[in-house]
């Protein structure tokens, strides 16, 4: 067995048994085809030092330690699926420990930038109601930017406050939505896309372009960008930081982790515990209240 004929078995197990993304299945795939091309032998009959000398020499040309963790996952994944279906006794990875990475807290607008940022859009242009109803959604929902841009017209049960979401893995949620966020969706979607000239096969899709076909994932990131430039906000923020500010908020005001959990799909909720970080006047605000001495 050569390395296409292994890279071809593990890409359709990956997706028809272990259901990940295209995505994400193509990333497994970059980070052992390295390993193909730093190795003469095969995937069946390279061994543990071949592979130590390659995690070596990557190491040593300044990747960072995510990169460097992300690429021994993938390969105990690979050399795990070999030996799961006995095509090799042994797994030559099984040892390598990947290293330690600090938690990263990440990046979260206040309810205030939020507001700010929401403020700089036109709305005096056709894609301006459009761009309101997309901060909205990604904010009022907390979702992620592939699942805004997938989200479609039939996926809205606005009658009973919920949205479907179809997440990593074309795993389905339901995601309830405030009155408010429905409010602005409604709003361009009746006022706006119905005067859209869609193109065929995006009839469905609720975010569209000026040529009638879904937003993609960098027109996105490109409209975010230009807001926050208009704003003045010096933070480094993504779709996905309003994703973390939706998780935020709603801890600061009350809600239960499990309940964020299940709204953000997370499969752990040790993801979902990220976001229990405090700022210093929260911090501050517990112990003026809390602490016996304060009384």
């Amino acid at each position: 067995m050569n390395w296409n004929e292994a890279l071809a078995e593990y890409k359709s197990y990956l997706k028809l048994e272990k259901n990940l993304s295209q995505n994400t299945i193509e990333a497994y795939i970059r980070d052992i085809r390295k390993l193909e091309d730093f190795s003469e032998n095969t995937p069946l009959t390279i061994g543990r030092s071949d592979v130590n000398e390659f995690i070596y020499q990557y190491a040593g040309q300044n990747y960072s330690e995510r990169s460097q963790a992300r690429l021994i996952s993938s390969l105990k994944s690979f050399f795990a699926y070999l030996q799961w279906e006995e095509w090799r006794d042994d797994n030559p990875v099984e040892l390598l420990e990947s290293p330690k990475l600090p938690q990263k807290l990440p990046n979260v607008l206040s309810e205030e930038e939020i507001d700010l940022l929401i403020a700089q859009i036109d709305l005096s242009r056709p894609e301006g109601e459009r761009n309101r109803a997309i901060l909205e959604t990604l904010y009022g929902c907390g979702l992620r930017v592939s699942e805004l841009t997938e989200l479609k017209i039939s996926d809205l049960f606005f009658m009973e406050n919920f949205i479907r979401v179809t997440g990593k893995g074309n795993k389905q949620r339901l995601i309830p939505i405030s009155n408010y966020t429905i409010k602005m969706i409604n709003f361009y979607k009746d006022e706006v896309r119905v005067h859209a000239a869609v193109q065929k096969g995006f009839e469905d899709h609720l975010f569209l372009n000026r040529r009638g076909r879904k937003l993609t994932r960098v027109m996105i990131f490109t409209i975010i960008r230009n807001l926050k430039e208009k704003a003045g906000i010096k933070k480094k923020i993504s779709p996905h930081t309003f994703r973390h500010s939706f998780a935020t908020h709603l801890l600061k005001h009350g809600a239960d982790l499990r309940s964020i959990q299940l709204m953000l799909g997370h499969e752990s909720i040790t993801t979902t515990e990220i976001y229990t970080h405090l700022d210093d006047s929260q911090l501050r605000d517990t112990i003026l209240q809390f602490h016996p001495r304060n009384q």
